[in-house]
């Protein structure tokens, strides 16, 4: 069984040999980027034009067990969830079961209530709702003890919106999960349930999980385990996923709009569902999105970085980090764009 000490000595082995192998006289971005930051370990899977180009695992899933990561280790995805559950929101307007305008919220909305302004929707997946923003008051990290409907309860009596609906963007967790409650509500399905039959299967991603399964690797923040103080089965519907990146990727590539494969929504939905909204055109229905045509989600957690891509020049990636540090996020997006335009160079 192999130390930390032992496990840092194969990370610094690792960027020797990527270095080693870069051409003369050229920076490898990649072993940059692990010197840098010296993760424990770093996953990803990168697709062009439907086809796996790129696919990695370096360093540790466990350090104090000295587990080796590969790519069959399973990371949390955190907020990448978001685009899963937006997904669904959409199989579920196919079925017809709702409308974008439908009020979501409100004293007649599928989740009722009097003292609220009807929410749609539509400003729920684009965060445009007036209230509940991922701020130190966040309602998702707190009262741990309480389950989901408990939780909406207490904030609808304790933090009521600031803002009227559709006026302004302010990223809420918490309207994510009033989503998953919304998508219960209609199906007659856990959320869980629902998504993985009716988005995940389809996608060939059915193995991934709220909670449980194999595999899963240790969270570290200063290389030391991250304990988890919250909720995470309850984070479900806005960042509680558990995936490999080439899951991430599987799902990507069936909502990506290409004739590589078939999506798994009709044309029409894929629109809807990454057209900006007016109050920020840089955010969608799960999905930040830019005009040249890509959309990507980003998640972070303690211990945890993820990144899912798809660009309109027929590229797709995901990748996962088992920590969290400052400007790690940025970096892995910048790292992911150099691998991905370099391999194709």
């Amino acid at each position: 069984m192999m130390n930390r000490r032992q496990s840092l000595a194969i990370s610094l082995s690792t960027i020797a040999g990527l270095r080693a192998r870069a051409q003369k006289g050229q920076s490898d971005p990649l072993a940059e980027f692990l010197e840098k930051y010296q993760p424990p370990g770093f996953s990803y899977i990168i697709s062009k034009d439907g086809k796996i180009t790129q696919q990695k695992a370096i360093g540790s899933a466990n350090l104090e067990a000295g587990e080796k990561l590969t790519t069959d280790h399973r990371f949390r995805i955190a907020s990448v969830s978001k685009p899963i559950t937006a997904c669904a929101i959409f199989k579920l307007l196919e079925k017809g079961q709702l409308k974008l305008s439908d009020t979501a919220v409100g004293p007649k909305g599928i989740i009722r209530h009097q003292q609220l302004e009807d929410i749609t929707i539509h400003q729920l997946l684009t965060h445009t709702s007036g209230g509940w923003p991922n701020t130190k008051n966040d309602p998702m990290f707190q009262e741990i003890q309480l389950n989901h409907q408990e939780l909406i309860e207490w904030t609808f009596k304790n933090i009521l919106p600031t803002e009227a609906p559709g006026k302004k963007y302010a990223y809420s967790n918490f309207g994510y999960c009033l989503l998953g409650r919304i998508i219960e509500l209609l199906s007659g399905q856990p959320y869980e349930q629902f998504v993985r039959e009716q988005v995940l299967k389809p996608c060939g991603s059915e193995q991934m999980v709220i909670l449980g399964g194999s595999r899963e690797v240790t969270y570290y923040t200063n290389r030391q385990p991250d304990k988890y103080p919250m909720n995470v089965p309850r984070m479900d519907a806005h960042g509680g996923w558990i995936a490999t990146p080439q899951e991430m990727l599987q799902f990507a590539l069936s909502v990506d709009g290409f004739c590589f494969q078939p999506d798994i929504l009709e044309k029409e939905s894929l629109k809807k569902m990454t057209t900006g909204s007016t109050v920020n055109p840089s955010y969608a229905c799960g999905w930040s999105v830019n005009k040249q045509g890509n959309y990507w989600h980003g998640g972070s957690l303690p211990g945890l970085t993820s990144l899912l891509v798809r660009t309109q020049s027929g590229y797709c990636w995901a990748a996962c980090i088992n920590t969290r540090q400052k400007g790690i996020a940025l970096a892995l997006d910048r790292l992911m764009w150099d691998l991905a335009t370099r391999s194709s160079s």
